[in-house]
């Protein structure tokens, strides 16, 4: 089973880096305001991970510049995730804004917040 796991995950990030999105271009001042709205916001992920594929993916298409963490291999980021999200699992999917876990699928909706603000 981790071979079939780690062979479909070498075929995600193929495809990923293949099919990688244009980054949308802003302002350089509307891109430096969103940066400094997004300065203190991590996503804790799993490199081969297909739903944070498809969050990274949604943040370069959208210039979202989000500090993205390791889970796996960094134990410190591993030891954060099971602290404030209580699970270290195979999908993972956390989006942290100060010391709040959110789950990604929120991303687009508080993005949406931040930026009407």
């Amino acid at each position: 089973m981790k071979i079939i796991r780690w062979v479909l995950g070498r075929i995600i990030l193929i495809l990923d880096f293949i099919t990688r999105p244009k980054k949308i271009k802003r302002k350089a001042v509307e891109q430096k305001k969103l940066d400094e709205l997004l300065s203190n916001h991590s996503m804790y992920q799993f490199h081969t991970c297909p739903f944070c594929v498809k969050v990274r993916r949604y943040l370069r298409k959208n210039s979202l510049n989000i500090e993205i963490r390791d889970a796996r291999n960094n134990l410190e980021h591993r030891e954060e995730l099971k602290k404030f999200g209580g699970k270290y699992k195979y999908h993972v999917y956390v989006l942290r804004i100060h010391t709040m876990m959110l789950n990604v699928f929120m991303i687009p909706t508080i993005l949406l917040a931040i930026l009407i603000k």
